[in-house]
């Protein structure tokens, strides 16, 4: 082969090499894309904060909503329901129902105690349960204050959005348009829970969690032991008595020695001996007898 044709040959031999690693570079991008071997990450899971209520905070929410909307329509009871919750779910109230209720000089005087008629409000109910699923009324937006509509104030930070159920709904902003309160949830962002009360922890001494008997055992091992010995009561150390300790002899044993008193009859004065007699009796002095009187000169005595 002449010089001529090797210069030929070389370009034909780089392109075809440029074309066969081309064909290599395609099919490895194709069969890295391939369905198999794709990973698709899962939609983000939106996290709700849930406030917890109790059937005493249903309670509450059902008198301020019968006692504050005037009894006239159910978008009344919806705007004073929006209310509590606009102020359940701001920081600047209390955290539960009854709390925000039972605030003094907030809500209708004797909403706690005063009776419901429930006949005259027959949609109270429903309404009641309407809020707590998360239905508001839209109208009353960010408010969390009303007042008797038709009254008027001086002030400046009074926003007006709904007028409802006798009432009219205000915000309170400042000049620039902004919330003078912290701002409420909006209720696609929490939810309600039921709970019960909490059980008087008295009860829970007398619960069966504490009765030795209710507790199972497994097998023949018992959890508990049931004979537990009885602790022996210490004896006091200020009744303990000495003892005599006598020694065994040969001798007999002698009688106790008791005093025995005795009276002279002669001269009326007491005496003492000592009597090897029966101790165990006490002595019992004999009655003095008096010495004779001596009579004087000339007189006789009486006979």
């Amino acid at each position: 082969m002449t010089a001529s044709d090797k210069a030929l040959l070389r370009p034909a031999i780089g392109l075809v090499g440029m074309m066969f690693l081309s064909a290599c570079t395609s099919a490895q991008t194709t069969s890295s894309i391939s369905p198999a071997s794709t990973t698709v990450k899962p939609a983000p899971i939106s996290k709700k904060q849930v406030y917890h209520y109790t059937p005493a905070d249903r309670d509450c929410m059902k008198r301020a909503m019968y006692f504050e909307s005037k009894r006239s329509s159910r978008e009344g009871l919806m705007a004073v329901g929006t209310v509590i919750m606009n102020r359940l779910t701001s920081d600047a109230y209390p955290p539960t129902i009854c709390g925000i209720v039972a605030q003094e000089r907030q809500f209708a005087p004797g909403v706690l105690t005063r009776a419901v008629s429930e006949e005259t409000v027959p949609e109270l109910d429903a309404a009641v349960d309407a809020i707590i699923r998360g239905e508001r009324n839209p109208e009353v937006k960010d408010a969390m204050f009303f007042h008797t509509a038709g009254l008027r104030f001086p002030y400046q930070n009074m926003h007006y959005v709904t007028v409802a159920g006798g009432n009219a709904f205000y915000e309170k902003r400042d000049r620039d348009g902004e919330l003078q309160t912290p701002p409420p949830k909006a209720p696609d962002e929490y939810v309600l829970a039921l709970v019960q009360s909490n059980p008087d922890p008295l009860s829970l001494i007398q619960a069966k969690e504490f009765d030795v008997a209710s507790i199972p055992t497994t097998g023949t091992n018992q959890v508990v032991a049931t004979n537990v010995p009885v602790p022996v009561e210490r004896p006091d150390p200020t009744a303990i008595r000495p003892t005599t300790i006598q020694l065994a002899t040969n001798q007999p044993a002698r009688p106790p020695v008791a005093q025995v008193v005795l009276a002279s009859s002669m001269t009326n004065e007491w005496m003492l001996r000592f009597d090897a007699g029966n101790a165990t009796a006490p002595a019992r002095a004999p009655t003095p007898t008096p010495s004779p009187k001596r009579l004087a000169a000339g007189t006789t005595a009486d006979r």
